[in-house]
């Protein structure tokens, strides 16, 4: 490194350490970058490059102000990089030398722990996936949260799918992969598109015993059981490498995260990619957004907490029938008791984000008005705890249990200025009466703001100058500011300091020693208040499992909350929900088409599904409401899985292990597949993994091939179905010829979506009844959608000659004319000749004439 600066020197070595990440650069009050990261930040952050000198060269440089580097950090980390933040160790003022710096913290998208950077809503998630031959372990953190969990997916349980489906769910910042892995590739070929970025592990992570010792020194404990992982090699592995990766990027500790808890996929209502797609459950198809999803129309959640709790339950139904009962009991009583829910409201409206607020506790980076905010939550809970004295539920009982945490409340409040700043080294922070030594440095420090103010009216006085005043700042400290139109009348004690443009400073011996004594007050102080501070956190370390017991019961609550809103307000019922292999719903309704429906009012449906009629085939119109109708069914059966009241008069739900949709098509082009191949790809998963306890929806199957290659996969699935499986299905298809099967197939049976026709006028009334359909109506659709009349015309006419042929005939239609074409020359001498009198010689000369023009 020799021609280099010391600065320059320095930076290349910590540098040299962090090769994969931005590195930010603290320079005074700027963080700089250089080389090749400058050339990056600038062009991804759009801010200008320039160069210093770097010693024998000009090296690349571009930076940004300190006080809003993480706006830059966040722009960074959203287009997937990682930064390195660097900062000053000692203060220059104080330095020998080169000042001495290092790396305080390592962001990437998994790790972030600022809030300007979070998505309240929704967690932040870190996975890991460990893949070999017989078992994947997968893992995943929110450090923000502390929540910690672990999966295994053995061999022959679909893996790829099933990780599909986890990730999918998550959605997660980063996910960690081990460097031999072509996971990512076939994730990515295949159909996950979220905004996970892939990061490579080390090959050391990935060590069974490395990983046992990672997990067992963190939790410290000496044996991993208690957590359940006795026979999770993988799992551990993939738990073991998260923590690894945290404690390289992290620089301070992780005192959030309490515990690991093992799940397992099965003990869940298993919903694939296309399901959770298809079923706009937290994202709409189209556009990937929030607004038009069934999680949309619930969520009247009050809290940060609520809010990421309830998207867990919408993308994680139940299938255990007394943990579902459990919670409609609390959604009931809720429900049932509306001025106690305009009591909760408020009270659940004063609080802050307390599981957050652990994570910035116990990653020590909490600020005073953290704890402030701790502090109003935790006040408000003695209120909360007396609203739900009464209640009967398990749930809301245990809930009523909570630690009111008193005592860290009192503890916050006699310790930390309810004007405390953000800033934790500037003062300002502890109360008085907290600490006396710190009450006696603010005496000392207000006492000398009363001194400043009466020297400057004493000198004002004393020299007549009226344009006297007496100023601060930090690099030049106190001095006493006069006009140049007085300079005159300056006294010769004064000692000159400064020249600005209309103005003179100046400094006295007097006003001298009055600042060593006031900074010296102040510095003492400031350093005296952050000793406190940083004190008074590490005691709330020591309840942190007490504040997040608290913030999972206050969660809970405002989920239950949220969903006795949404069934009160949308009118919804309490469904019976039971073991039985059935599916009554009573004038069902679609949750998000209803709320968004802006002109007409929702046509309500039955529908009935049972062990001696389990297959409904569906026919009727595009645009009849048969996709609404199966959506519909589909999504009331997962409301209520998850433990909501649904939009029917009446629903009794059989719970479903797994519920599969194939609903539309589109190619695939990024995985090589065309529509139909998508299309089968989707069916082949339902045919070989649906059981006769989960739910099928099927939207027009065999479309994207011919006519009757299509035809012939529609009746093979159904009888696969029908015969093999058994599921509870909703199949609607335009093949027609398919309604016959209700005559041979037992439990199948035909509905049908209804039509008024007058006239030429076609009405959709959208509402489905038993029987079969005898039309589709497309060329009226077709009208709707806004064809020329000319096209519509003609495809009446074709229409109408399709329908009179005979079986086994070809169609007799014409082809239409879209501009008059040239007669043929051969056409044009056929007309004019007169067969009847030609000789057979003149006729042979001509055929072959005519060939000749053929050719």
């Amino acid at each position: 490194m020799a021609g280099y600066t010391p600065m320059i020197e320095q930076y290349l070595e910590i540098k040299s350490q962090n090769q994969d990440a931005i590195l930010m650069f603290r320079l005074g009050d700027f963080y700089e970058m250089f080389f090749e990261d400058a050339k990056l930040a600038s062009r991804e952050l759009e801010i200008v490059l320039t160069a210093r000198d770097g010693g024998n060269e000009k090296i690349p440089m571009c930076g940004v102000p300190y006080h809003a580097v993480n706006n830059y950090i966040s722009r960074l980390i959203s287009k997937g990089h990682k930064v390195a933040i660097c900062d000053q160790m000692e203060d220059p003022k104080l330095a020998k030398g080169i000042v001495k710096r290092e790396v305080t913290r390592i962001i990437t998208p998994g790790t972030v722990m600022d809030a300007g950077m979070l998505d309240d809503s929704r967690n932040n998630f870190l996975a890991a996936i460990v893949d070999n031959k017989e078992v994947t372990g997968f893992a995943y953190i929110d450090i923000s949260t502390g929540d910690f969990r672990v999966t295994e997916i053995k061999e022959g349980e679909n893996t790829l799918a099933r990780l599909e489906a986890e990730l999918f769910r998550l959605n997660p910042a980063e996910c960690l992969l081990p460097p031999w892995s072509d996971l990512q590739f076939q994730l990515q070929s295949g159909r996950f598109n979220g905004s996970t970025v892939f990061t490579t592990l080390k090959e050391s992570d990935l060590k069974l015993s490395e990983a046992e010792n990672e997990l067992k020194n963190y939790f410290g404990v000496a044996s991993l059981e208690p957590f359940g992982l006795r026979d999770y090699s993988c799992g551990i592995i993939a738990a073991g490498a998260i923590l690894a990766f945290l404690n390289r990027t992290q620089k301070s500790s992780l005192k959030q995260i309490l515990t690991i808890k093992v799940y397992n996929t099965h003990n869940y209502m298993d919903l694939d990619y296309a399901t959770r797609r298809n079923l706009e459950i937290s994202a709409t198809m189209r556009d990937n957004r929030y607004e038009g999803t069934l999680l949309s129309v619930l969520d009247y959640c009050l809290t940060s907490m609520g809010k990421r709790l309830l998207r867990n339950w919408v993308e994680q139904p139940l299938i255990d029938v007394d943990s579902i009962n459990q919670r409609l009991d609390s959604v009931e009583e809720l429900y049932s008791n509306l001025s106690l829910m305009e009591s909760l409201s408020p009270v659940l409206d004063e609080i802050a984000d307390l599981e957050r607020l652990c994570g910035r506790i116990g990653s020590e980076i909490a600020s005073p008005r953290d704890l402030l905010a701790i502090k109003r939550s935790l006040a408000v809970l003695p209120q909360l705890i007396s609203l739900l004295t009464n209640f009967t539920s398990p749930i809301i009982i245990d809930i009523a249990q909570l630690d009111c945490m008193t005592d860290v409340c009192n503890l916050i409040d006699k310790a930390i200025d309810d004007n405390a700043p953000l800033t934790i080294k500037e003062g300002g922070i502890i109360k008085n009466g907290y600490d006396p030594e710190i009450d006696e440095l603010k005496l000392l420090s207000e006492n000398g703001s009363a001194w400043l103010l009466e020297y400057e009216n004493q000198e004002k006085e004393r020299t007549g100058m009226k344009y006297l005043k007496v100023g601060y700042n930090k690099v030049f400290g106190y001095f006493i500011e006069i006009s140049k139109s007085n300079l005159s009348m300056v006294p010769p004690e004064y000692v000159r300091k400064q020249t600005l443009v209309n103005t003179e400073r100046f400094i006295t011996d007097e006003l001298k020693k009055y600042e060593d004594k006031i900074l010296g007050a102040r510095e003492k102080l400031f350093g005296l208040e952050y000793e406190k501070f940083i004190e008074l956190r590490s005691i709330l370390i020591e309840h942190i499992p007490r504040l997040q017991a608290a913030a999972r019961h206050i969660a809970t609550l405002d989920v239950l909350l949220s969903l006795a809103r949404a069934a009160y307000d949308n009118d919804y019922t309490r469904p019976e929900v039971n073991t039985k292999d059935i599916i009554e719903i009573k004038a069902g309704r679609h949750p998000v088409v209803e709320k968004y429906l802006q002109q007409s009012r929702f046509v309500p449906n039955d529908l009935k599904l049972d062990r001696e009629n389990y297959f409904a085939l569906i026919t009727g119109p595009n645009m009849g409401g048969k996709s609404t109708y199966m959506r519909q069914a589909a999504l009331l059966v997962l409301m209520a899985q998850m433990g909501s009241f649904v939009p029917a008069d009446r629903a009794v739900i059989g719970v479903v292990d797994r519920i599969f949709t194939r609903v539309g098509a589109s190619d695939d082009l990024s995985a090589g597949q065309s529509t139909f191949m998508v299309e089968m790809v989707e069916v082949a998963n339902i045919l070989n993994n649906a059981s006769s306890r989960s739910l099928i929806i099927l939207d027009e199957i065999g479309r994207g091939t011919s006519t009757y290659d299509g035809l012939s996969i529609a009746q093979a699935v159904t009888e696969f179905l029908c015969e093999k499986v058994q599921a509870r299905t909703l199949f609607a298809t335009h093949y027609h010829e398919l309604t016959k099967l209700a005559d041979t197939i037992p439990g199948l049976f035909n509905l049908c979506v209804s039509v008024m026709e007058s006239g030429d006028t076609v009405v959709f009334l959208k509402k489905v009844l038993p029987g079969k359909a005898d039309r589709s109506y497309g060329i009226h659709v077709a009208s709707l959608a806004g064809l020329p009349a000319k096209a519509i015309e003609r495809a009446n006419d074709i229409l109408t000659a399709l329908e009179t042929d005979q079986p086994g005939q070809p169609p007799a239609v014409a082809q239409m004319s879209l501009f008059e074409e040239e007669v043929p020359p051969v056409v044009v001498e056929l007309q004019k000749l007169d067969v009847d009198n030609i000789s057979p010689r003149k006729a042979l000369e001509l055929i072959y004439k005519w060939k000749g023009m053929c050719n």
